[in-house]
């Protein structure tokens, strides 16, 4: 019998990427895309999408898994876990964590993450890297050996307690990075009235979980996006903003980014499809909507939502960080816990797909391509997956989700895989619903079982690629032509 051309053949989908929309044959061999036609030859398997949408896998490029937090609690997900849950819900590769904690080797802290995620993982993975202890050793030497090794991204915190940084070290993680090429990626919030407040709430007796909300004021995000920016332009490094929440915080972004500097921005279902009162339940239930930033307003949606289709925001994550309802996770100090008390974090890994495609795509919201390009390309390129991921192209993997655009489904907390056991979403109803899913060619998800092994999923070295290089516009101050020839960066 003579070899058979492909491995696999997808048959008469309706193919959509960022930028095109066609009905085509997609022909996968050796885990990689290696034909799209009308009428292609015969694959090892045949899979037949008639009237169904073939949909780059998703990329979610901020999610917390199997990971300790400063306040000693590890979330309730493994990497078997979280990434059979993301397979279920079309993400195929995944951006995590390897979280550094203060007195912690980070070349210690990124082998053990990486072990965890080999054990366990379904689908592909890299890593950013959480930096809580800048001393001299873990900027001048692990992090250019560790960015040299493929780990190209850099996380720091400008809030809680044991994860701030301050602003002079700060500045040095940033100089870092940008001597490294790495992107830098920032939870921004203003730490001193965060701090104020909650405790001020707290002393006041406002302690549920509804409070929480109040405790990050909404200008301490645009205050510390104005204060992180001055300090990326000081030094001319890129940077990336997480999960913006407010409208405020798209303006700054937006005023940035007219002046041509190196930023990149994200936000999250939460800050979509959520609000403030959400939280606003009785006793502790309001903790599974707890999360940081918190949920805002419906204006703030409207603006996050027209910073996306401008341009200003370019990925929606899920900030996947489960906690489960129990003694486990947000209840760990009991049922009478001030907000202050509870873990921080959303499950969201699974539903965010869902969530999106149901607001762009069935009901209209920047369409079809926005929704390509904001969970999948863009995500690719920013983070220098491009061209291996983030499309369907011939040359890139085989990373393709077939979805029934007209199922409808009622999200519900047994419908979902995480070790959460609950989405805050329950009781949303959907259309448009992935149902199967390959990652490199392999059938890992179809009609709702679960095909692939743990562990089974690769790691993905990468560089910071362009996304990460300087814009070479050094400001007078660290100009050596203008500053009386200091050389500073």
């Amino acid at each position: 019998m003579p070899e058979l051309a492909f491995d696999c053949v997808i048959r008469g989908g309706r193919v959509a990427t960022a930028v095109d929309d066609f009905v085509a044959d997609v022909a996968i061999k050796d885990g990689v895309i290696a034909a799209i036609g009308r009428n292609l030859g015969q694959g090892g398997a045949e899979l037949d999408a008639k009237d169904r949408l073939l949909l780059p896998g998703g990329i979610d490029a901020h999610a917390h898994i199997e990971q300790l937090s400063a306040a000693g609690i590890v979330n309730s997900d493994t990497f078997e876990s979280a990434t059979v849950s993301a397979a279920h819900g079309g993400t195929t590769t995944v951006i995590c964590f390897a979280a550094q904690h203060r007195g912690m080797n980070l070349q210690t802290v990124v082998g053990d993450y990486l072990a965890l995620a080999k054990k366990g993982a379904v689908i592909d993975y890299t890593f950013h890297m959480i930096i809580a202890d800048p001393t001299e050793v873990t900027l001048k030497e692990h992090v250019p050996a560790l960015v040299s090794q493929g780990h190209s991204t850099l996380k720091v915190f400008m809030t809680y307690d044991l994860l701030n940084v301050g602003d002079e070290k700060l500045l040095d993680i940033l100089l870092a990075a940008r001597q490294s090429r790495a992107l830098v990626c920032v939870h921004a919030e203003n730490h001193g009235m965060v701090s104020w407040m909650g405790k001020r709430l707290v002393e006041k007796g406002h302690t549920a979980p509804k409070y929480h909300t109040i405790s990050h004021p909404r200008g301490c995000e645009a205050e510390a996006f104005n204060r992180l920016i001055a300090f990326a332009e000081l030094l001319d490094q890129p940077i990336m903003i997480f999960h913006v929440s407010t409208a405020e915080g798209v303006a700054v972004i937006r005023q940035a980014r007219g002046r041509g500097l190196k930023i990149f921005a994200e936000t999250c279902p939460q800050y979509l499809f959520m609000t403030a009162k959400d939280l606003d339940k009785p006793g502790v239930e309001g903790a599974k909507w707890m999360c940081s930033p918190p949920p805002r307003t419906e204006a703030d949606q409207e603006a996050i939502w027209q910073g996306l289709a401008l341009g200003d925001l370019q990925v929606i994550s899920s900030d996947h960080a489960p906690y489960a309802f129990d003694a486990t996770g947000k209840l760990m100090a009991g049922h009478t816990a001030t907000f202050k008390q509870i873990a921080n974090g959303l499950p969201g890994i699974e539903a965010r797909l869902p969530l999106l495609f149901d607001a762009m795509v069935s009901k209209g919201r920047l369409g079809l391509h926005k929704f390509v390009e904001l969970t999948a390309t863009a995500p690719a390129k920013i983070y220098n997956l491009h061209p291996r991921k983030g499309s369907i192209a011939i040359g890139a993997d085989a990373d393709i989700v077939i979805w029934d655009a007209k199922r409808q489904v009622t999200l519900a907390d047994n419908l979902m895989h995480d070790g959460a056991r609950y989405t805050p979403y329950a009781g949303r109803s959907v259309t448009g619903w992935p149902t199967t899913v390959l990652r490199r060619g392999e059938v890992i998800v179809r009609d709702g079982k679960l095909t692939a092994k743990p562990g089974s999923g690769a790691w993905l070295p990468r560089a910071g690629g362009a996304p990460a290089a300087p814009l070479g516009r050094l400001t007078a101050d660290v100009d050596p032509v203008r500053n009386f020839g200091a050389k500073l960066i």
